[in-house]
């Protein structure tokens, strides 16, 4: 974990000629938020609240789980040629995490230009600059744009642990050279993070207060104990037949079948807290 950010899936780029691109059915989620963000192409939002919202690079879609949600997303029938992006996952504190499902989009969020580097902050704050979208807990995540050859100093919050993936390019921090693939944890204690960069380049830069709380984490879900998760995944595939029962409504729209939950492993799922 980086703060509350408990996940990550950094995707493409994909070539989309000949392909319909991303198709991925009705799922289920709890206790947690999906933090989308496009570097090209589109995908198409729905969820068992009625949203219906496509996303495009530049803009922030945000799903809060709380107690149950699901939906689904799809690259639209009008597409660009290549889909890259990143989903993230935020686990709720106990007090949210079974509070109401939400969805937001924010297609206007802050940017901050200085010399060759070019931040836009899509949670939380960096360099004073603030996104308008809510977080339950102490966390950012900015995307950095560098210039071919820049080296900067990025003001950040010593109390805060910072990790940094890079998604275009090539950049060096820490003293480390970082190309996309694999996740840097920088860890907390910092006031500036220095960046340098070879050629043109993009990075994501999260972090968060350290959070203390134990999770079970499990396909689509994010609980505290085992129970929790079998209970989630029963009232999931109980609902099959049943459009719209149970606490994750129903999607509508998608042109396809639904996920169904997978069998649960033969072992009692333990909550496990952050290891530094």
């Amino acid at each position: 974990m980086v703060g509350a950010w408990c996940f990550l899936d950094a995707y493409g780029p994909h070539d989309l000629a000949g392909s319909p691109g991303m198709r991925v059915g009705p799922h289920p989620h709890i206790g947690l938020q999906t933090v989308t963000w496009l570097l090209s192409g589109e995908v198409l939002h729905r969820d068992s609240l009625g949203n219906r919202q496509e996303i495009r690079p530049g803009q922030l879609n945000i799903m809060t789980a709380g107690s149950g949600i699901s939906h689904s997303e799809e690259t639209p029938a009008e597409h660009g040629p290549v889909l890259q992006g990143v989903q993230l996952w935020v686990a709720l504190p106990d007090p949210d995490r079974h509070m109401p499902p939400a969805f937001a989009h924010h297609a206007d969020l802050p940017v901050i230009r200085e010399g060759g580097l070019t931040a836009t902050v899509l949670m939380g704050t960096l360099a004073g600059a603030t996104s308008p979208a809510r977080c339950h807990t102490p966390l950012m995540a900015a995307e950095i744009t560098l210039t071919a050859g820049t080296t900067t100093s990025i003001p950040v919050n010593p109390t805060f642990e910072y990790a940094i993936l890079t998604l275009d390019g090539e950049t060096t921090t820490a003293g480390t050279a970082l190309k996309p693939g694999p996740l840097l944890y920088v860890g907390a204690g910092h006031s500036t993070l220095d960046l340098s960069a070879g050629p043109p380049t993009r990075v994501l830069l999260l972090g968060g207060e350290p959070f203390e709380e134990k999770l079970v984490m499990w396909w689509n879900f994010v609980a505290r104990t085992s129970e929790e998760v079998v209970a989630a995944r029963e009232a999931w595939n109980a609902a099959e037949h049943n459009a719209g029962a149970g606490p994750f409504g129903e999607v509508l729209g998608y042109d396809g079948p639904r996920i169904p939950a997978p069998p649960m492993p033969i072992t009692t799922l333990v909550a496990r807290g952050r290891v530094r």
